[in-house]
């Protein structure tokens, strides 16, 4: 390995576990059925890093390959242009018992749904992911908690198996790339992720059109939504010992109301967190009768993972979430009485 490729490798995981996977890959998918799973509510890290994948295991002539996620069959808006949807197809109609799963964006197997008992029906199981609070549920685990995106993993392992990029490759490691960096702004944008953003372009993928389409093409509805949700957010300077929280939540009546999908919501944390009094932003969002999804940010006092994982689920130290119950403000008040445990010295 040259020195300049080996300052872009994905830190934190072992030469042996690289070595795993690849032979695993290669021993399994050439005949067997390769089954390529993200998360529930796939986000663009999700969906680009499984697909980018998948695109590069049909480029080594794998035959027998499905790509999935659990819960209902929607892919937002925004990335319904990406290349290899083709290979998506509903859980229920996943392979039942794959000879060969790969499991992208996945903290822990809760985050599996309906899919979970592939990974025990699986002949082998390898897990890419760079979320901290990874479990380590997997045969073989690629997990780097540095990397700025899942998407840093993949590339890594499309290369120790002699894959070249392509255009269509790149188009989906870019868009996950993009979109848990936000854009190129979040503290994870390193050195690194310039580095193989330079290496994605240079395929011929247009960034311009891409950045359009993912960040800056949003329904009328979803903007009226959002200023039903803005109008009702709420600043609590006390929170976290000081540093302050805002939070607002939006129900499954505002969707409606709206004609509009769960998926516009993802972007909502966005505006909140730029709220300048406080570390930390909360977005509770309906999902259910007494159930919600919870978004939480932080721009450095608080370590949003830690709270996120006392709360049953999981994430990064400024990015993560979980599933909360009860009224919105049974989910904040439990938010807000883990704040001041995790502060970040």
């Amino acid at each position: 390995m040259t020195e300049a490729v080996a300052e872009t490798v994905p830190a934190n995981i072992s030469d042996a576990d690289w070595a795993a996977a690849a032979r695993t890959i290669r021993e399994l998918a050439a005949e067997g059925r390769v089954l390529l799973i993200c998360h529930v509510n796939p986000d663009g890290d999700a969906l680009g890093s499984m697909l980018g994948f998948a695109l590069g295991l049909r480029r080594l002539g794998v035959r027998r390959m499905q790509a999935t996620f659990p819960g209902p069959f929607e892919i937002p808006e925004p990335f319904t242009a990406l290349p290899g949807l083709d290979l998506l197809v509903p859980e229920e109609e996943a392979y039942a018992d794959p000879d060969l799963v790969l499991v992208f964006d996945v903290a822990s197997e809760s985050r599996l749904g309906a899919l979970v008992d592939r990974v025990g029906t699986a002949g082998a199981t390898v897990v890419l992911d760079h979320h901290a609070s990874n479990t380590g549920f997997g045969g073989v685990n690629l997990v780097d908690a540095t990397a700025a995106a899942t998407s840093v993993v993949a590339e890594e392992l499309l290369r120790r198996l002699d894959v070249p990029l392509d255009v269509e490759i790149a188009e989906c490691l870019y868009v996950a790339l993009a979109t848990d960096t936000g854009s190129f702004r979040f503290d994870m944008t390193t050195p690194r992720v310039h580095e193989m953003a330079a290496r994605l372009i240079a395929t011929g993928l247009r960034p311009g059109e891409i950045s359009r389409r993912i960040f800056d093409s949003r329904p009328f509805g979803a903007m009226k939504l959002f200023a039903d949700v803005l109008g009702r957010a709420q600043l609590d300077p006390t929170a976290a010992a000081g540093h302050g929280m805002v939070w607002t939540y939006a129900t499954l009546e505002d969707l409606d109301r709206h004609g509009q999908r769960p998926y516009v919501l993802d972007a909502l944390i966005d505006p909140v967190r730029a709220v300048a009094e406080v570390d930390v932003a909360v977005v509770v969002k309906q999902t259910g009768d007494a159930e919600w999804a919870v978004s939480m940010r932080s721009k450095g006092a608080v370590d949003v993972s830690a709270v996120a994982v006392a709360l049953g689920g999981g994430g990064h130290r400024l990015a993560a979430g979980f599933t909360g119950y009860g009224t919105p403000g049974d989910v904040v008040f439990s938010v807000r009485q883990q704040l001041a445990a995790h502060l970040i010295a």
